[in-house]
């Protein structure tokens, strides 16, 4: 694995220098390069029970004004677990795939001089935003980056190779890479055995919670959310996430981009 990626990251270098065309990528990405990895796929992960949570199209609402330090802090807390995100003392090597920031660097084309004091410093969860269009999708030469039908962008860690390209073209900052092996230096607290750790050199982020949903459970972060996040179908006008969205005021980050995030902040 370690001489196919060196391999390819000596040929994307000139790519880097001056890529005209996406056949390279394209051949890249073919299925005879991808079957020659002799790696699993993500589907064994994912694998949908006769309990299944389903939708056309999953998203989330964030209430914030239901959010408050202590709940985000819960909502970071109980993903990271759940998914054996390492914890990294030094802050470049820090992996997050749902973290807490502020209103400003949110949403900084909302800003406003007389912005509501309740928003300048209330903490705000950031996670990938598992847009419809998703740039992400459209970058990644081995699919290693992908997104299901029901809209959910997800990672296959056997197929990254490293490249990075996925993490320059997010937009939302939602991608973190294992400069450091994450099994290593007891990086993972209580590993959770349910769901597969990671190798260095390989990009992760946020799934939605996709293993859960699988087996008839909502996402993490929702359950011990205290009402502050609700997750269900945006193309159900019945559901949980549409009503909120009919009766409140919601915005979206970076919506001029054309991405169109799943993800919605009421405010």
């Amino acid at each position: 694995m370690e001489k196919n990626r060196r391999s390819f990251l000596k040929f994307a270098g000139v790519s880097v220098l001056g890529l005209g065309s996406l056949s390279l990528l394209d051949g890249l990405a073919s299925e005879d390069a991808i079957a020659s990895s002799g790696q699993a796929s993500a589907d064994a992960t994912y694998k949908k029970t006769a309990n299944a949570l389903t939708a056309k199209r999953w998203g989330m609402v964030i209430d914030t004004r239901k959010l408050n330090g202590r709940i985000c802090r819960k909502i970071e807390k109980v993903c990271h677990q759940t998914h054996n995100v390492p914890h990294h003392e030094e802050k470049k090597h820090e992996i997050k795939w749902i973290w807490e920031t502020h209103y400003k660097h949110v949403f900084p084309e909302k800003q406003d001089e007389f912005l509501v004091d309740r928003l300048k410093e209330l903490p705000i969860p950031v996670l990938c935003n598992h847009c419809e269009n998703p740039p992400c999708v459209q970058v990644c030469p081995t699919q290693a980056t992908f997104q299901r039908a029901d809209g959910i962008v997800l990672m296959d860690f056997h197929r990254c190779i490293g490249c990075r390209f996925c993490m320059a073209a997010c937009p939302y900052g939602s991608r973190s890479f294992n400069f450091r092996d994450p099994r290593a230096d007891n990086a993972i607290k209580n590993e959770n055995k349910e769901f597969p750790t990671r190798m260095k050199g390989v990009v992760e982020k946020c799934n939605f919670c996709a293993e859960r949903l699988a087996v008839g459970k909502q996402p993490a972060c929702v359950e011990v959310s205290k009402g502050a996040l609700v997750f269900g179908d945006l193309s159900d006008p019945n559901s949980g996430v549409r009503k909120l969205l009919k009766e409140n005021y919601a915005i979206r980050r970076k919506q001029n981009l054309g991405t169109n995030p799943s993800v919605y902040y009421l405010v």
